[in-house]
């Protein structure tokens, strides 16, 4: 019965339509539409062929438009024909033949993935079986680890893999890398010295076995997230550990050291080096001053010997009493009247003052000064004079 039926509703007490008769009506329009007869008792001409024909078209049409799908930016696709591969196919609307002759797998190839190693979920939830390892100097350590990858071969992905569940895989055989990765080497070093390389070996020899087997895996990172000695012993280690730190505190201080007093050894060496040297050139500068000026004395000794005998001891005579602060008086041979330079004692007793008193100076001042109160007694003290030099003289 049709919801435009007149009789609609028109039944009595009002209630719904008699199922049966809904049901009898619809057979007899179906055996109509196939030729039958209906109700009527007639029959539908070329009913057959014409609702067949409609019926395949459709269903045609309908199996034809399920070919039709589209691959993504990040995603490629795997056709199938009856089980074998046939093609890739790139981002973009495709079509393939329709189940069952062909099919496609959808993989995508940019979503990072990642697996827990050691633990699972949080680093509390530890699996002892996959973190506990033994290192190349006989200890035991607990390591936790993640590997995050992305296919990068959908047809070795999907064909290659043995296993239905691609984080088994990377799992193995990131157990397997660490394990011979620590095996190589000592405790120490995989806990402080390089567990940067550490991560890096255990990268690289995950992506070679990965690629012997061809699983189409491309290995991003592994992230150490906890590597530390068991439980048990970690007291023992944090002891060592410390002295570690103290050992290389104290090196550091000694080297400090070292550079703090080297340089200013070396810089004190160096400055008594110079004042050695600049005193060497001038002890060899006079001492060669003095050997040209012994020359040039000894040429003009052997022209005039007493001349040049009788200089020489007026020279050094007049050195040595310029250095003296003593006056020397001849009581015998002098006169009442001395002179004495006072200012010049005064002048050389202060201990300020750098230069001495002319003391031969003032002698021979005093000397002028009672010659020329005393006229007569020039050539006697001229004679006393030239006693005394001759008496001194070796």
């Amino acid at each position: 019965m049709a919801l435009n039926d007149p009789q609609w509703g028109n039944r009595k007490n009002g209630g719904p339509p008699d199922l049966e008769e809904m049901l009898r009506n619809f057979n007899r329009k179906l055996s109509g539409f196939f030729g039958g007869k209906g109700g009527g008792g007639g029959a539908a001409p070329g009913g057959v062929g014409g609702g067949i024909g409609l019926i395949v078209a459709i269903v045609a049409l309908v199996w034809v438009g399920s070919g039709f799908y589209i691959v993504d930016s990040s995603q490629r696709g795997v056709v199938l024909r009856f089980g074998k591969f046939t093609e890739t196919t790139q981002p973009g609307p495709r079509w393939h033949f329709p189940y069952p002759v062909e099919t496609v797998e959808i993989v995508n190839l940019s979503q990072v993935r990642t697996v827990e190693v050691g633990y699972r979920d949080n680093e509390r939830n530890k699996r002892p079986q996959e973190s506990l390892m033994l290192t190349a100097d006989g200890n035991i350590i607990d390591i936790q680890f993640a590997v995050q990858y992305v296919l990068k071969d959908p047809t070795d992905y999907l064909f290659n893999n043995r296993m239905t569940d691609d984080k088994e895989v990377v799992r193995q055989a990131a157990e397997t890398s660490i394990r011979e990765v620590v095996g190589k080497n000592k405790i120490d070093y995989v806990l402080y010295e390089a567990r940067g390389q550490v991560a890096a070996d255990t990268t690289k020899l995950m992506q070679e076995i990965l690629d012997r087997y061809k699983t189409g895996i491309l290995i991003s990172q592994v992230n150490l997230k906890n590597a530390q000695p068991p439980q048990e012993v970690q007291a023992a280690f944090d002891d060592a550990l410390k002295a570690g730190q103290d050992k290389e505190r104290q090196k550091n201080e000694g080297q400090a050291y070292a550079n703090d007093v080297v340089p200013r050894a070396t810089g004190e060496a160096a400055r008594l080096m110079q004042e050695a040297e600049g005193y060497k050139k001038a002890v060899t500068a006079d001492a060669e001053g003095e050997a040209s000026r012994f020359k040039l004395i000894l040429a003009e000794y052997n022209k005039a010997p007493q001349v040049t005998r009788e200089r020489m001891y007026i020279d050094m005579m007049q050195q040595i009493l310029s250095n003296t602060t003593k006056v020397m008086v001849d009581q015998k041979n002098g006169n009442s009247l001395l002179y004495l330079p006072l200012d010049k004692l005064i002048q050389g007793a202060n201990p300020g003052s750098t230069q001495l008193p002319d003391l031969q100076s003032a002698m021979r001042q005093g000397t002028v000064d009672q010659q020329a109160q005393q006229p007569g007694a020039d050539s006697h003290a001229r004679e006393n004079a030239l006693g005394r030099d001759r008496s001194a003289r070796p």
